[in-house]
């Protein structure tokens, strides 16, 4: 497995400052952040579309570093109903990331309306009352069918090998079946960008998913969720309160190892690899408590003693 973060978990630095620190840290690449429900600090996406001399200067940057660019992340709804750009942002991405050599990029699955007439996006996360089939029907075979078969078409025309997906909230694509079920129709080009964080507050089980998805894990977010259990106990999982009230919340996302220990994370490497997984980890700091670059630091050492780095090489001995 190779380490490396997102770039957003040092938006507020400069793109040569946050790559000094990747060398300084140990890690091997970064993910870098694109469009969306980012601001992108790192990388201009509109120029980078027009303009090959930008994309080189880019890549020298991380060249000259011995970095590795690890994947392009357009983490948007790009299904949003009346938010065009977001979808065009996803495009863009993969065409920047074909003219580049990139071959995965990361998104989500996008959240539509409930009906052709509506403006807003609308997670179904219960079978009643009965209109929540009807959005379903509407979300899946009007909107997300069509939509991903264009965007694998596209990615096959741009030389984009993988689409990861998270699973994530708010997203028609959140656990392990909704993912096969979009897989099934659109193809392999789509797989999963598995983040544990997520799975975490939508009570799944991220080691077991690990093993489930198999071959289908195309990326891996590393990001921990404290689970506050006594706020869950009145609140449940089911949160809604600023992301920046740690305390009030029922979950929130913080630092590797500080909502679950080394020994889970060190376990979490191992479902990967039980499940053929020997990709990138790669880190999503979004701790609102401590420091960015503390937090990253320490969840870089975290899994720089727990990941597997080196191919097997054991086999029985003839006797």
């Amino acid at each position: 497995m190779k380490l490396g973060f997102v770039s957003d978990s040092l938006g507020g630095m400069t793109r040569d400052e946050m790559l000094d620190h990747a060398v300084r840290m140990g890690v091997s690449g970064v993910e870098v952040n694109t469009c969306g429900w980012s601001a992108a600090s790192h990388f201009d996406l509109p120029a980078m579309v027009t303009d090959t001399s930008a994309r080189k200067e880019f890549r020298k940057a991380f060249d000259e570093r011995g970095l590795e660019i690890i994947s392009l992340n357009a983490n948007g709804n790009p299904v949003h109903p009346t938010q065009p750009e977001q979808g065009q942002g996803l495009r863009d991405t993969i065409r920047v990331a074909g003219e580049m050599g990139i071959k995965t990029v990361c998104t989500m699955s996008g959240l539509p309306a409930g009906s052709a007439n509506d403006t807003l996006p609308n997670w179904v996360v219960s079978s009643w009352p009965p209109e929540t089939q009807d959005i379903l029907r509407y979300q899946w075979e009007d909107v997300l069918a069509p939509f991903w078969t264009e965007i694998a078409d596209l990615c096959r025309e741009h030389g984009v090998e993988r689409i990861a997906l998270e699973l994530h909230g708010n997203q028609c694509v959140y656990n392990v079946p909704s993912l096969f079920k979009l897989r099934e129709m659109v193809g392999p080009t789509v797989g999963a960008n598995l983040d544990p964080s997520h799975l975490f507050w939508m009570g799944a089980d991220p080691l077991i998913a690990a093993e489930t998805l198999g071959e289908a894990i195309y990326h891996v977010h590393a990001k921990d969720t404290l689970l506050n259990a006594p706020k869950q106990a009145t609140t449940s999982l089911l949160e809604n309160g600023s992301l920046m009230d740690i305390p009030a919340r029922s979950w929130s996302y913080i630092t590797l190892g500080f909502g679950h220990g080394e020994e889970w994370w060190r376990q979490f490497c191992y479902r990967l690899k039980m499940g053929g997984y020997d990709g990138w980890l790669s880190i999503e700091h979004e701790d609102v408590l401590l420091n960015s670059l503390e937090g990253l630091e320490k969840s870089v050492e975290l899994l720089q003693r727990v990941m597997p780095v080196a191919a097997s090489d054991y086999k029985p001995q003839d006797i």
